[in-house]
């Protein structure tokens, strides 16, 4: 949804400024129309191209902003250096420029996620242009490329997972036949 607001907000931008350039050139004879447009243009190209970054930019920075669902899912992430299964590891850091941001580095990989509301009230933060899902549980983080079906880290852990993960072993819960 985020990515389809940029054209379409592009394209009124646009369709918005003709009717007024139109009117600028109607309001003269045929033969002045066309010594005055290649005189002086009333809108440059340059302009139109300026005033249409202009909004997109503030654009982006409307759909960078999360909500306050997100931000609060972006606080319950594990940063730092997380470590995996067959010696891997995963850097989780914050995006010091946009708040409830992540970047996500690792042996051949590097993305930018953001928190997305799950209802299995797992911890989730993608990529959508690279496909790529990182999801935490209380007790192992995973790393996953949806667009290539697999999995790029698993077992990862901070120390906080660790913990709960040995209470696990150490203390499995009760079966539901038991």
């Amino acid at each position: 949804m985020k990515n389809l607001l940029l054209p379409t907000f592009l394209a009124a931008c646009v369709w918005l400024a003709a009717p007024a350039v139109l009117a600028q050139s109607t309001d003269q004879p045929a033969a002045k129309k066309a010594a005055v447009a290649k005189a002086k243009p009333s809108v440059s190209r340059t302009d139109i191209r300026s005033t249409a970054n202009q909004m997109a930019t503030g654009i982006m920075a409307a759909e960078a902003a999360l909500e306050p669902m997100e931000l609060a899912i972006a606080e319950q992430v594990h940063t730092g250096v997380l470590r995996c299964e067959l010696g891997a590891s995963v850097t989780l850091t914050n995006d010091p420029q946009s708040p409830g941001y992540f970047n996500v580095q690792g042996k051949n990989f590097r993305y930018r996620m953001f928190p997305v509301i799950s209802s299995t009230g797992a911890i989730r933060l993608e990529d959508p242009k690279a496909g790529a899902v990182w999801l935490q549980l209380s007790n192992k983080s995973m790393l996953m490329n949806q667009k290539a079906g697999q999995r790029m880290a698993d077992e990862c852990m901070s120390p906080a997972q660790l913990t709960v993960a040995q209470t696990m072993r150490d203390k499995p819960a009760p079966g539901l036949l038991d």
